[in-house]
């Protein structure tokens, strides 16, 4: 079959919802497909929020099967159309009225929320079938938009190079491994490192607006010489970090889906988390697979102590982890969304 994956293009950002579609295009080709990604730049700011939409809704698609994976890709007009939801517009969502979304609770924001609702409602019951990237999107999608939807997970990126580290090597720090915005909350791993009573190091990689801020936050932390901020680092790097790591601390605000607890899962580390991260929460299970906090630095610290001081629970949780997702499989996500079209 003839499959196009359509997405959105954000010029120079590059994250976790690029490298899912980069790997959903090599499983469709793995599978004797044949498979390309299309993307179209779109603008966010409120006043323009529908040139996008518009545009898909124009485009010519030559192909089998559809399958757009966030907004506003699912505009696009295919008789065949199969949603894989990472994510609607959030700021216009579940955002409404935040401090880091340009819709407010004005008239104008709230007329254009409900318009983008509508739009998003018509064109997304369009698709033959529904399916999200995890649970929190498709109760997302249940709550605003009335539309019921299958959550499909897929394994992260690097999947067959995470590996849990040898036993006779000791872990040597924590790791946080985000984007530096507000909706993924770096600050609170330098809060949870500076509550800690264990002086253990502590690894932030990433790049965003926040670098400038959080480095004068580890100043007046007082966390020189503890906390190393990465920045962008290799896939290469990025393995041996997550081998070397006693925990991982990821905790963002109502995720998506969370591709870092996947890795840290499958290299072996448990993972810190609070309990508003969202699709984190459908993979960490406090005391089972990891520690959830309610994201105070006092918690944080506790439990960041916790994993340091005692091995033998972060080996227990970080093996109960790996086993929650060995299953995950490419292969059957590809089947999953062509289940109904190759008939």
């Amino acid at each position: 079959m003839d499959v196009l994956v359509c997405t959105t293009q954000v010029p120079f950002m590059r994250g976790g919802l690029e490298m899912m579609v980069e790997n959903l295009v090599d499983a469709l080709v793995a599978s004797g497909h044949r498979a390309e990604a299309v993307a179209v730049p779109a603008a966010w700011e409120r006043e323009r929020i529908f040139d996008a939409p518009t545009a898909w809704r124009m485009l010519p698609l030559d192909a089998d099967v559809v399958i757009p994976v966030n907004f506003p890709a699912y505009y696009a007009r295919h008789p065949r159309k199969i949603l894989w939801l990472a994510h609607q517009h959030r700021a216009a969502y579940d955002a409404l009225g935040q401090p880091w979304s340009d819709f407010g609770l004005d008239d104008a924001s709230l007329e254009a929320h409900r318009q983008l609702v509508d739009w998003d409602s018509r064109v997304l019951e369009e698709c033959l079938a529904r399916y999200t990237i995890s649970g929190v999107v498709a109760e997302r999608l249940a709550r605003y938009n009335g539309l019921s939807a299958t959550a499909l997970y897929q394994p992260p990126p690097l999947a067959q190079r995470l590996r849990p580290r040898d036993s006779n090597r000791k872990g040597g720090h924590i790791l946080c491994p985000t984007r530096l915005e507000s909706n993924k909350r770096p600050g609170l791993f330098l809060d949870g490192l500076a509550s800690m009573d264990e002086k253990v190091d502590g690894v932030l990689t990433g790049t965003g607006s926040l670098r400038s801020e959080l480095e004068k936050s580890s100043e007046r932390l007082g966390l020189e010489g503890r906390l190393e901020m990465a920045g962008f680092v290799s896939d290469d790097a990025l393995v041996e970090l997550f081998r070397d790591a006693i925990a991982v601390m990821y905790a963002p605000y109502d995720e998506d889906y969370g591709f870092v607890t996947l890795q840290a899962f499958l290299a072996g580390v448990p993972v810190i988390t609070t309990d508003d991260s969202g699709g984190v929460l459908e993979w960490v299970q406090d005391e089972v697979t990891g520690l959830v906090t309610d994201g105070s630095p006092a918690e944080l610290g506790r439990a960041m102590d916790r994993l340091v001081r005692d091995p033998q629970l972060a080996r227990r949780l970080g093996e109960a982890g790996r086993e929650r997702v060995k299953d995950l499989d490419w292969q059957n996500v590809v089947k999953t969304l062509l289940g109904g079209t190759l008939r």
